[in-house]
């Protein structure tokens, strides 16, 4: 019985969409953390200059607020696929494992 029922996901055009549609949206905002971080690692080793400049007279460095910068950015785009992936993916997944329990 549950091979029927996986194999009947499985062909679900639905479920189709969703991998496939999950899976470009997971790679996408995969290939931009890796921008950004590897972005900020290029900086630090091709131009340390850049983030050694202090910020007003005290010991803080512009390379502090770019790297929590990339640390929030990092939070904020996990947030950003929690919530797609609570709200559509899941409706999505409730909606095919339904329609193939039928």
């Amino acid at each position: 019985m549950k091979n029927d029922l996986a194999e009947k996901i499985a062909a679900n055009p639905k479920y189709q969409a969703l991998v496939r549609t999950r899976s470009r949206f997971g790679w996408a905002l995969t290939a931009v953390m890796m921008l950004v971080y590897y972005g900020y690692i290029a900086i630090i080793a091709f131009d340390k200059e850049l983030f050694a400049v202090r910020l007003g007279e005290g010991v803080t460095t512009v390379g502090i607020p770019v790297g929590l910068g990339v640390i929030f950015f990092t939070i904020l785009i996990t947030g950003f696929y929690v919530r797609r992936a609570n709200s559509e993916f899941d409706r999505l997944t409730r909606e095919i494992v339904q329609e193939s329990a039928k």
